[in-house]
């Protein structure tokens, strides 16, 4: 399997179109910042203030979502609410002046165990997402945590927020605003993109899933690809992040039962993987990662490895060979 002529995506320069729509019921509130395949954010617009969920990589980018925002209310930026510690979701939160910012428990212990590397890992693998990166005054902590759920008021407006189990990272969490019937699921569901995989927890992912099935969701916002917008683009949308999921870690459990190297197991998971998914958005850019984590995992590394910069170019090297 012939590998793409540059690393990740450091070949994709070409900035993407943005769509900005409301979701769910007319006059719901609720909105998704999306891309085409880059990273989406969620807008909750509350009785006095705004919520956002996921800020992007940059205060450059948040500065896109920021007009977007005032195309449709002038409130201020209250709250950020980040799925989890990935620096393409979390670095550009200091250009919305919110007051504050949240994660789960488990995401700040990640902010702390594996930031500053993901910082530099991310920087190099995806360098488009990080233009203006001078202006990033450094880590994103939170100033408020929670372990498994927590109730957020915007103003009259109740925001829940809920951590569902493992699955894209260990301390992924769902927004999911009741009267509208909005879920924001960060990178646990995505829509016609490859899931990024490096960081998961691949067995535990599809319970996570079943959790998130049970809210009653209009509409849903995924990590990457369009907002899904009926009951039968969710159900697509959740269908294809299961048979992601289970395409990529049965092919490289089995080649690990087989004793097959890694070279081997990525190879192979290719052949499973590429004429079912081969066309989402980043699967390149995902694949060497995925096929890297499902091996540790198959092989019983329960806690994934730290990605640093070092770590993905010498990865990805042995899997280009």
């Amino acid at each position: 399997m012939t590998q793409p002529a540059t690393f990740a995506s450091t070949g994709d320069l070409d900035p993407k179109p943005v769509t900005f729509a409301e979701l769910g019921p007319k006059g719901s509130g609720c909105y998704g910042f999306t891309a085409e395949g880059d990273p989406n954010s969620g807008v909750i617009i509350g009785d006095d203030s705004v919520m956002v969920v996921d800020a992007q990589a940059t205060p450059g980018l948040a500065r896109k979502v920021i007009e977007c925002i005032r195309t449709v209310t002038d409130k201020p930026v209250s709250h950020i609410v980040l799925t989890h510690y990935h620096a393409v979701r979390v670095l550009g939160a200091g250009a919305y002046g919110a007051s504050q910012i949240i994660m789960s428990d488990r995401a700040r212990d990640d902010v702390a165990e594996r930031g500053r590397q993901d910082w530099d890992s991310e920087f190099g693998r995806f360098p488009r997402l990080f233009e203006g990166h001078e202006e990033i005054a450094g880590l994103t902590w939170p100033n408020a945590t929670f372990s498994r759920s927590m109730r957020v008021y915007l103003g009259g407006r109740e925001v829940q927020l809920h951590h569902l189990g493992r699955g894209h990272t260990a301390g992924d969490i769902v927004v999911y605003v009741p009267d509208s019937k909005v879920l924001f699921s960060g990178d646990l569901v995505e829509y016609r993109s490859a899931c990024y995989c490096g960081d998961a927890h691949l067995a535990d992912w599809p319970a996570t899933l079943d959790n998130l099935v049970q809210f009653d969701i209009q509409a849903l916002v995924p990590g990457r690809g369009d907002a899904l917008t009926d009951a039968a683009m969710i159900a697509e949308g959740v269908a294809l992040t299961r048979d992601f999921l289970s395409t990529l870690y049965d092919s490289v459990k089995s080649s690990v039962a087989e004793k097959r190297g890694l070279k081997e197991a990525f190879d192979a998971c290719n052949q499973a993987m590429r004429p079912k998914f081969g066309d989402f958005a980043i699967f390149e850019h995902c694949q060497p990662f995925n096929v890297a984590r499902a091996y540790d995992e198959a092989q019983g590394l329960e806690h994934p490895r730290i990605w640093t910069a070092q770590r993905d170019l010498e990865m990805w090297e042995q899997l280009s060979d």
